[in-house]
């Protein structure tokens, strides 16, 4: 049997065990759980890894599993990451299988993610004769900007590899933004860093209908809004780009006060770690400048959050050549730019090369540009793409450790 034919076998295996990897997707939907305690899916993670021989291992201060499976022979490490945690969000999707938690849903599929990795987690075990080295499986809450991972590495996720280096890891994410069963991946920036803004604007509070005996924080902070625009298309470089977003404005009590304080909420995204810097210097600046032009104050904290997601060139092309062995050159797409959004594999891959990529699941009655995304209380995932996401996990650590 030749190695392509060994990772056919992969997908017709993965679409065999499509029906318990649904259930098992579906009851942790069923079941959502938010941050990094995730007793109910902490449990369903380790009930699905049962009798497979991988000893597997709860975190200490969060819901995490983490599950190592050795080959036959000895070899290199590779970690596979799937996360755990649900959103925040009333679901409206109208699925049957639709949450019953009130308030909490899963919108970025992570329950996906847990669903294909465990039944990567199958094939892999039944393959140990074809493996040389270790995989370590990493079931990870608190993704969903709680730094999950960073826990997960500061209590000790890449001692797991036995004193040697991880030689690679690797990450699915599912989205709607892409056709159904296509693997898609770039080397290099494919995620933003993404920090929290918060700036404060003093001024002094006083009658609606007499501003000049006040100073209205109000305009400031809408001139301030405006400034940081400008700032992005000034002194950002239009090829290593910035994000920066004011989504929330928080000012006064009543329509004839004017307060004493503005706050503005935001974020910042880039997709390099020079630009990540000099935009957080810039911002309190245009910020005070402002504030300080009109006898007003500013006061600015940007909250470190993920990040860049960075892929490693090597380690992309090896997510790359696997993949189009597995589904064929014409379901593996090159991104043509990176997303905005944040991830915080990020901490993995600044300590291990790796690389995530995209698994599309757009339901095929719907146009990719359209349907509704990642973190909408309406997105719904093409199912059919699951046994892509099984089989490609379980290809990689195969590839990784042959």
């Amino acid at each position: 049997m030749t190695t392509t034919d060994t990772l056919a076998g992969l997908v017709e295996e993965a679409r065999d065990q499509l029906a318990d990897t649904i259930a098992l997707r579906r009851s942790i939907h069923r079941h959502p759980e938010v941050g990094l305690q995730l007793p109910r899916t902490q449990q369903v993670v380790l009930d699905g890894l049962d009798g497979l021989g991988l000893d597997p291992r709860p975190g200490r201060s969060l819901s995490s599993v983490v599950a190592v499976l050795d080959g036959a022979s000895p070899g290199p490490t590779v970690l596979l990451r799937a996360d755990m945690d649900a959103l925040p969000l009333t679901e409206e999707s109208g699925v049957e299988f639709a949450s019953e938690v009130d308030g909490a849903m899963h919108a970025c599929g992570h329950d996906t993610h847990v669903a294909m990795l465990l039944g990567a987690a199958r094939l892999l075990a039944a393959r140990r004769r074809e493996l040389a080295g270790r995989v370590i499986l990493m079931f990870q809450p608190g993704e969903e900007g709680y730094h999950g991972a960073r826990f997960m590495l500061d209590e000790g996720l890449l001692d797991h590899a036995d004193g040697a280096p991880v030689r690679a890891a690797f990450a699915l994410h599912i989205t709607t933004q892409f056709a159904s069963g296509t693997v898609n991946y770039r080397p290099g920036p494919i995620l933003a860093s993404g920090d929290k803004l918060r700036i404060v604007v003093g001024g002094r509070g006083g009658h609606a209908s007499a501003p000049h005996r006040a100073l209205d924080p109000v305009p400031v902070a809408c001139e301030i809004v405006q400034a940081l625009q400008t700032m992005v298309t000034r002194r950002v470089s239009v090829f290593d780009p910035a994000v920066v977003t004011v989504s929330q404005i928080v000012a006064g009590t009543a329509h004839n006060i004017i307060p004493d304080t503005a706050e503005l909420l935001g974020t910042v995204r880039t997709l390099s770690d020079a630009t990540r810097g000099a935009v957080r210097a810039m911002i309190p600046r245009v910020a005070a400048g402002i504030a300080a032009a009109h006898g007003a104050t500013a006061e600015t904290s940007v909250d470190d959050g993920f990040p860049v997601t960075v892929n490693d060139a090597g380690a992309a092309e090896l997510l790359r050549r696997t993949a189009a062995e597995l589904l064929g050159d014409d379901r593996v797409e090159l991104m043509a730019d990176p997303l905005m959004g944040s991830e915080d594999f990020s901490y993995v891959l600044q300590r291990v090369p790796g690389a995530m990529a995209f698994l599309g699941a757009c339901p095929p009655e719907l146009d990719p540009a359209e349907a509704p995304t990642n973190h909408s209380g309406k997105v719904v995932f093409d199912e059919a793409a699951l046994p892509v996401g099984v089989a490609t996990y379980a290809a990689l650590a195969l590839r990784a450790l042959r």
